[in-house]
């Protein structure tokens, strides 16, 4: 069964940095497209960041500049590298995986981790 663990979250000041991590028991990682996404207390999960299995980025005009998204396949990890965080960051973050290649048909996913805390005071 395949499973996501997140990890890095806490509590950070306004213009901290986090480093999150999302371990994957994934055995071809790198045929997966990789997401996070937030969810705020009341409001609906938004993606933040994605990085696909040909390793295009993209990123919530929200955290462009701020948040950097990356990948280890030879860990099965993703990082999302948070910094300038600010009150609105504050959200518990999940990461999603979702095959894109074509070595993961037999798992396509998507598959979520339990995600993990982040709060930024102000």
């Amino acid at each position: 069964q395949v499973k996501l663990v997140e990890s890095g979250g806490g509590l950070v000041e306004r213009g901290g940095s986090l480093r999150l991590s999302c371990a994957a028991s994934i055995s071809v990682f790198g045929a997966y497209d990789i997401g996070w996404y937030r969810q705020a207390p009341g409001n609906h999960r938004e993606l933040v960041a994605q990085i696909t299995f040909r390793d295009k980025i993209t990123y919530a005009d929200s955290v462009k500049g701020r948040f950097t998204i990356s990948r280890e396949d030879v860990k099965s990890t993703s990082y999302l590298q948070m910094n300038s965080l600010q009150p609105e960051d504050t959200a518990v973050y999940y990461c999603n995986a979702r095959c894109g290649g074509s070595e993961c048909w037999l798992r396509p996913g998507p598959y979520w981790g339990q995600g993990t805390q982040v709060t930024v005071s102000s």
